[in-house]
């Protein structure tokens, strides 16, 4: 066996991708190549400047910092985090409701009472809860979580105060489109309840990047050689069960085919790109094409959208001890569906605004999130037309008809970008955790194990506990970097004894 250790090739430079590439190199295999379709390494982490510091325009937080969590483990192993972050206290904190806003504002003006704000949260947190606990039976397969929380208020709102009934489920409605940009979908009717509970909430209070999301990404790179990362390589087709020479005068079952023509022939390969992009390009990206049961899975499992709108503004309107503001439309309830105008109406889909933190690093920033069409739709307009919009609604709602407009505006287009087509997956009405398994099988199949593997699969779609985060990223790598340990126990020996 050559020293180096097989060939493999990694398409996607994102931290599933990173992750594979540590572990492998870790462990003796030096023929590696990273093939990144963009100019730049982290997929859907990636961390800009912006106002006075750094923003994200990917992953915003680690969640569930705490020694369960790998990316809080590998963060806290490069000094990447704040002490704050560090605190036991905050590792114990387990989050299993939903986060409380410091200020709730109406479509009249009004600012909403937090009383009856948390007393709302409350009741949704318990039934968010109960949707948790179908994952072994008890529920239709084509049960969603939206049909769930309806249900449930259905049961619950003859006994409420008739005063406070429309405010409250004005409140309710808010909390389903902020569950939307969490999940990742357009509505809670299209995430399955059956595999809800499947999603693993890990304790800690989720925490950011002082030097931003990207500080991670770089200690990955920096754990091996810079020139095994090819940047502005994006792969046409992945030939596997072939017979290709390779300039060793070796035969290599693997061809990878990069858009430009460019060739590079390998013995595994594993790819990570995101499920928005397989949903795309999966039928031609591999010769010979995915079993029929792949491809079925790619199209059974959800990916959507949910992008991000940063205003800096000049002075703050809200005050210091603001963290969070919700925005709530009179009139609007989750047990009725709304006629959309997305040329009218996107806006209204945006649940309020996290207060960036710390201000005297960042300046004065509200980021509001926004997921599903209306989210898509956003990303058609311009940034002048966002922020008139983004003005006039901030206006409406805090009832001051002359607040200063941002001095700057940022927005994300996740679902234009090319090579991720969205932002992260979820488990769809009508697939279940078996489609998540299903995808991250390697290929050649087990009924033909007498063939090594050729191609695995990693990223978060593929993890079925963590799925649509970056700890389920970073696991699904380390996961098929390990696969490919197993079957070189040699090179494993070869690379330990070289160390002592």
């Amino acid at each position: 066996m050559d020293p180096m250790g097989p060939v493999v090739l990694i398409i996607g430079a994102g931290i599933s991708g990173l992750a594979a590439a540590q572990k492998l190199y870790k462990h003796g295999f030096k023929n590696l190549r990273i093939l990144e379709a963009t100019g730049r390494s982290g997929g859907r982490i990636r961390s800009q400047k912006y106002a006075k510091g750094l923003v994200e325009i990917g992953a915003q937080w680690i969640h569930g910092p705490s020694p369960s969590n790998p990316v809080f483990q590998l963060s806290t192993q490069y000094d990447l985090l704040s002490p704050e972050a560090l605190s036991e206290e905050n590792q114990l904190v387990e989050l299993e409701g939903h986060p409380m806003f410091s200020v709730i504002y109406s479509s009249s003006g009004k600012q909403i009472s937090t009383e009856i704000g948390e007393n709302v949260v409350e009741m949704f947190s318990s039934w968010f809860q109960k949707s948790r606990e179908f994952t072994k039976g008890g529920c239709n397969p084509e049960d969603s979580v939206g049909s769930f929380l309806r249900q449930e208020i259905s049961c619950s709102y003859s006994n409420w105060d008739k005063d406070s009934l429309e405010l409250k489920m004005a409140l309710l409605n808010c909390l389903f489109k902020l569950e939307c940009c969490i999940s990742g979908t357009h509505s809670m009717d299209c995430v399955a309840l059956g595999p809800y509970g499947e999603y693993k909430i890990l304790p800690g209070l989720d925490c950011t990047f002082p030097r931003g999301y990207e500080s991670l990404v770089s200690h990955i790179k920096a754990s091996f050689p810079s020139d095994m990362v090819l940047l502005n390589k994006p792969v046409k087709t992945i030939h596997w069960k072939g017979s290709f020479h390779g300039s060793d005068s070796h035969m290599y079952p693997v061809q990878v085919e990069c858009e430009n023509g460019e060739t590079f022939i390998a013995d595994h390969v594993i790819i990570t790109v995101p499920l928005g992009f397989l949903k795309e390009k999966a039928t031609d990206l591999l010769s010979p094409p995915l079993p029929s049961y792949k491809l079925q899975a790619i199209q059974n499992l959800g990916f959507g959208t949910n992008n991000k709108i940063l205003l800096e503004f000049e002075k703050p309107f809200w005050e210091p001890e603001c963290y969070a503001i919700q925005l709530i439309w009179e009139g609007e309830s989750p047990l009725t569906e709304p006629k959309t105008n997305l040329q009218q109406d996107w806006v209204k889909k945006i649940p309020g605004f996290v207060v960036l933190q710390p201000p005297e690093q960042l300046g004065h920033v509200l980021c509001a999130f926004i997921a599903g069409k209306e989210s898509e739709f956003m990303e058609s307009l311009s940034e002048d037309e966002i922020l008139s919009t983004m003005t006039s609604l901030l206006r409406k709602c805090t009832g001051t008809p002359n607040l200063p407009p941002p001095i700057s505006i940022l927005r994300t287009r996740w679902h234009s970008e090319p090579y991720t087509c969205g932002s992260y997956s979820y488990v769809a009405v009508g697939s279940s955790g078996r489609d998540i398994d299903m995808l991250a099988q390697p290929l050649p199949e087990e009924r033909e194990c007498a063939k090594p593997l050729q191609v695995l699969f990693a990223g978060e779609a593929t993890h079925r506990n963590f799925y649509s985060t970056t700890h389920g990223a970073l696991l699904s790598g380390w996961r098929e970097a390990e696969r490919l340990i197993d079957q070189y126990p040699a090179l494993h020996s070869v690379f330990s004894k070289s160390k002592l």
